[in-house]
C-alpha cells in the first residue's frame, strides 16, 4: 500500500465515500468497486490502506482500499 487514511465518510445508496490521508491533505473520494472486500461497507473512521489515481487532470481518487488493523483495533483485541 502506497498511503494509508482513514474513512471520513461513505455513502451506501450511491456507492461512494472519501477517505483522509493520514499524512494530511484533502480527503480523497473512492467508489465501493474500489474496495477489495465489496461484501463489507467501510465505516466511518475505519482505517484502509489504499493507493491514488489521477485520470486527466481531476482529483485524485483512491482505489485498491484495503482494510487495515489500527492501534486501537489491536490494543482492544488484546484485551478482550
Amino acid at each position: 500500500m502506497s498511503h494509508y487514511g482513514n474513512i471520513k465518510s461513505y455513502d451506501a445508496n450511491k456507492g461512494r465515500g472519501m477517505i483522509s490521508p493520514e499524512k494530511g491533505g484533502e480527503p480523497i473520494a473512492f467508489v465501493k468497486a474500489d474496495l477489495q472486500q465489496e461484501a463489507a461497507e467501510p465505516k466511518q473512521g475505519q482505517r484502509f490502506g489504499y493507493e491514488t489515481r489521477q485520470v486527466d487532470g481531476a482529483k485524485p481518487e483512491a482505489f485498491n482500499l484495503q482494510p487495515q488493523q489500527g492501534q486501537r483495533e489491536q490494543a482492544s483485541q488484546q484485551q478482550g
